[in-house]
């Protein structure tokens, strides 16, 4: 285990640093000058304060000195200043990362809670009138696009029940329907995903033989179907939540849920450089970060993955 956890370690770190340089290479070859809009007015026009500004940020010098100082700030927590505000960018986000996180994690519960037992039920209770009915709710549900879902709920909930505000206070009510929006489609996965790997673990021998060795039902479902199914739920949890951790763009967006999706989309339109590898840089370090934990946890449910 000890060996495992040091290899994937180190791919992290390759990960980290490949994501760094892609990003960095993107943001440098781009069209457009962050200068025009960070002087703004005439003073964009003028030498000396362009000049002056090239010189404050360090956008006047070679790409590879500009990566090396980025990652040097990096390194000691400081994501830069924002163009705009001219604030420090890890003050600007803190609460916008808290925001998300809350968002992402409230959206991976409602996944795990809804969509892991409706899978075991449909695979425990094959082609049963609940098999049937979940299959055909969560490829429905699978089919609406996440747009589609956070409208109808709106409307629903907010404008002809008036169940939750409009526009977000911050609190557990405001948190409910984008967390809802979220997790719909990613529930129906988990539940089809949930139900097509138990369906296949049940078929495997070394279950006959458990059954016929006299063990009780339910050791053979969760000591032996259960812990072998869940490993491809873990993973793509773990995937979802990385990916919901970046920024869920569309939920913010009608919910007016104030997370770093919202500060990506507004930071890219006014090329604001440091809020742009500060959010990107955060949502790569979080998924491969988690990526580890999720293989870390399916080595400790299957110990072959140790090996392999």
């Amino acid at each position: 285990m000890g060996r495992f956890i040091a290899r994937r370690f180190g791919q992290m770190l390759i990960v980290l640093i490949g994501a760094t340089v892609v990003l960095f290479v993107c943001l440098f070859v781009l069209p457009g000058d962050p200068i025009g809009s960070l002087a703004g007015g005439e003073n964009a026009h003028d030498p000396v304060v362009v000049a002056e500004l090239r010189e404050r940020y360090g956008l006047g010098q070679p790409f590879h000195e500009q990566y090396l100082n980025y990652v040097g700030r990096l390194l000691s927590g400081d994501l830069g200043e924002d163009y705009v505000q001219r604030r420090e960018v890890s003050e600007i986000l803190a609460p916008k990362l808290l925001n998300t996180a809350q968002l992402a994690l409230a959206a991976i519960v409602i996944n795990i809670v809804v969509g892991v037992p409706v899978g075991v039920l449909a695979a425990v209770r094959k082609y049963s009138v609940w098999d049937v009915s979940a299959t055909f709710v969560s490829t429905l549900a699978i089919g609406f696009p996440t747009f589609v879902i956070g409208f109808l709920l709106q409307k629903f909930f907010v404008v002809e029940l008036g169940w939750f505000p409009l526009l977000s206070t911050g609190g557990i009510e405001s948190l409910v329907l984008p967390a809802v929006t979220l997790a719909i489609v990613d529930a129906a996965l988990v539940a089809r995903l949930m139900r097509g790997t138990m369906l296949e673990v049940l078929r495997a021998d070394y279950i006959k033989t458990a059954i016929a060795k006299g063990l009780p039902p339910r050791t053979v479902l969760f000591k032996h179907v259960l812990r072998n199914s869940i490993i491809p739920v873990v993973t793509y949890l773990g995937i979802s939540l990385g990916l919901l951790m970046g920024g869920a763009l569309i939920a913010e967006a009608i919910f007016n849920w104030d997370g770093v999706g919202l500060a990506l989309v507004t930071a890219v339109r006014q090329q604001n450089n440091p809020v742009v590898l500060g959010v990107v840089t955060y949502g790569i370090a979080v998924f491969v970060v988690l990526s580890l934990l999720v293989d870390l946890l399916c080595a400790a449910l299957d110990p072959r993955i140790r090996e392999s």
